[in-house]
């Protein structure tokens, strides 16, 4: 009979991504955890995890494993914790990862707000357009969009959202207001440094997805807040997220380009390692962003 201790070792040798980590965690020696889990291999009689010298991948059979019993550690984990904390009271550091313009559209307000309620907690947002690996960067909560391609992690999804063609009052009435697609032509486009020398917009439209190979303009940016600011000056045209450039249309900033086209349906997910087995601060900041978020239209509410 195989020992249950070495199925939780097995889970949280997938959650760490290397044995060296999870053994590190669990204060084992790394060759340790590593026998333990051959020993539970040859139990079971199937291979779980592919190794190599750089990355650890899982089989089908462990992929089974982990689905089946990720989510049952984590619960006796959280009930060991529970037991041993005693305390209701959120505290400690919660570590997020957000994207690089992420307070242009959730006010620092709301912050203060959170951390007025809860004193016993800090925050420390770590603010990039790419996606952060939640365990090498130490992240306990994470704001993405689009979709998720790691099968590890665990995803509330918010709403959706989508990107639309924006420029401002300025530059439309300085170059015209596009008609047609393929006016786009004939304007300059705020986008990232094009990979193969020309910049190709995927685009939802009124008869389904088409794309669009537009000119580059003479302003380029690899994230999208300067982008913003570009279209805002009147440098441009740009495909940019609802929410972000919302205030601005508001206000008259900018102003919508070809209402029928855009990106459509992108998913706003709030992303951790685990769905149990959270320090209450994280659950905390986690309620305080999915109700302001949704509470302040941000997002539309999925389908």
């Amino acid at each position: 009979m195989f020992d249950l201790n070495d199925v939780a070792l097995f889970v949280q040798v997938v959650k760490a991504g290397s044995f060296a980590e999870a053994a590190r965690r669990a204060g084992l020696p790394s060759n340790t955890a590593s026998r333990r889990i051959q020993q539970l291999e040859a139990e079971l009689g199937v291979r779980l995890l592919h190794r190599s010298t750089r990355r650890l991948a899982l089989t089908d059979a462990g992929e089974a494993l982990y689905a089946r019993c990720a989510e049952q550690v984590d619960v006796l984990a959280e009930a060991a914790i529970d037991l041993a904390s005693g305390s209701q009271t959120p505290s400690g550091k919660v570590r997020v990862a957000a994207p690089a313009d992420f307070f242009n559209w959730f006010p620092v307000d709301w912050v203060a707000e959170f951390l007025a309620a809860h004193p016993k907690v800090t925050l420390d947002f770590v603010l990039d357009d790419a996606k952060a690996d939640l365990v090498a960067q130490g992240i306990d909560l994470a704001l993405r969009s689009g979709k998720l391609l790691e099968p590890t992690l665990v995803a509330r999804r918010l709403g959706r959202s989508r990107s639309l063609l924006v420029a401002s009052p300025g530059y439309l009435q300085a170059h015209g207001t596009p008609q047609v697609l393929d006016d786009l032509a004939a304007h300059e486009c705020l986008a990232s440094p094009p990979p193969a020398g020309r910049t190709v917009w995927r685009l939802d439209g009124p008869d389904g997805p088409v794309e669009m190979a537009v000119p580059s303009g003479r302003f380029r940016a690899n994230s999208a807040q300067p982008l913003a600011r570009a279209a805002l000056a009147g440098l441009g045209i740009a495909l940019l997220p609802e929410i972000m450039v919302a205030p601005f249309l508001g206000k008259g900033q900018l102003v919508e380009v070809l209402p029928g086209y855009g990106v459509q349906g992108i998913g706003l997910f709030l992303v951790y390692l685990s769905r149990r087995q959270q320090p209450r601060a994280v659950t905390a900041f986690a309620e305080f962003v999915t109700r302001r978020i949704l509470d302040g239209g941000l997002v539309h509410a999925a389908p």
